[in-house]
C-alpha cells in the first residue's frame, strides 16, 4: 500500500520557519523526481518546489525562491521542505507527490499569522 504522509505544519508568526517532511512508504522514491505543492483556501493548487532523483537539480516557484529549500533522503524515503522567512501569503495546505502526480498525501496545514 502506497502512503505519502506529510508532517511538520503548524501556526507560525511572519518571518518564522518551519520544516515539512513527507514520509513515503510502498513507493520507490529514489527513482522519481518529487514535488511539493500547496493549496490555499479557495485557490488552485500550485507547484512550490521540485527535486530530481539525486537532489542535484531543483526548481522553485518565484514566490518562494530564496526562502524555501527542498531536499530528500532517499535512504529514508523522505522528502523535506525547509521554509524560512514565512509570509502570510504562504498559508496553505502543503502536499507532496511524485512528478507524475500519481500519489498524494493528505497534506499538512501551514498558517502564517501574527
Amino acid at each position: 500500500q502506497v502512503q505519502f504522509v506529510e508532517s511538520g505544519g503548524g501556526l507560525v508568526q511572519p518571518g518564522g520557519s518551519l520544516r515539512l517532511s513527507c514520509l513515503v512508504s510502498g513507493f520507490p522514491v529514489s527513482m522519481y523526481t518529487m514535488r511539493w505543492y500547496r493549496q490555499a483556501s479557495g485557490k488552485k493548487r500550485e507547484l512550490v518546489a521540485q527535486i530530481s532523483t539525486t537532489g542535484g537539480s531543483t526548481y522553485y516557484a518565484d514566490a518562494v525562491k530564496s526562502r524555501f529549500t527542498i531536499s530528500r533522503d532517499n535512504a529514508k524515503n523522505t522528502l523535506y521542505l525547509q521554509m524560512n522567512s514565512l509570509k502570510p501569503e504562504d498559508t496553505a495546505v502543503y502536499l507532496c507527490t511524485d512528478v507524475g502526480a500519481t500519489y498524494w498525501g493528505q497534506g499538512t496545514q501551514v498558517t502564517v499569522s501574527s
